[in-house]
């Protein structure tokens, strides 16, 4: 199909839902690594094998900001339990598209922790994901969900009840 096949409709509306397959890549992803968080006993342990505590011992010394990981070293599973609630929070808010500026940039600032702390002394930085993770945030926060969202359903009906 060339460009002068394309309904000029269809075209038209294209940049209207850019935006949609980020978002829902972000919300899945987030919701499904909170969860996955949650439902794993190993991981929510302060120490052994593939625990949290185990985790943030190893990358302390090689962090961006050590002082960070001491502080969540401090309740390890409560650290992960919160982180987990977050990464759900966010990925809810952004597939339903409500309150979604506020929900990317929790879903940035939870990325910035990581990559501070978990991937940055991932080398090259490229193989590091927090890093990427919080580039695709900005968009979102940017522009919000304008199309197919809570956010736009409550900005129509507020606009009605004002006209």
């Amino acid at each position: 199909m060339t460009r002068t096949d394309v309904p000029s409709g269809l075209r038209e509306q294209a940049p209207r839902y850019a935006l949609l397959p980020l978002r829902i890549f972000l919300g899945l992803t987030f919701v499904y690594a909170g969860l996955d968080k949650l439902t794993d006993a190993t991981f929510l342990s302060a120490d052994g094998a593939g625990s949290i505590g185990e985790l943030m011992r190893g990358v302390r010394d090689t962090a961006a900001f050590p002082a960070m990981v001491d502080l969540a070293l401090d309740s390890p599973v409560g650290c992960a339990v919160a982180l987990a609630i977050g990464e759900i929070l966010v990925g809810l808010g952004t597939l339903a598209g409500l309150l979604t500026r506020i929900a990317a940039t929790g879903g940035a600032l939870i990325s910035l922790s990581l990559w501070l702390t978990v991937s940055w002394a991932v080398t090259p930085y490229y193989y590091g994901n927090d890093l990427i993770y919080l580039m695709a945030w900005t968009p979102l926060i940017l522009a919000g969900a304008r199309y197919l969202s809570l956010d736009s359903l409550i900005r129509s009906r507020r606009s009605r009840r004002t006209a």
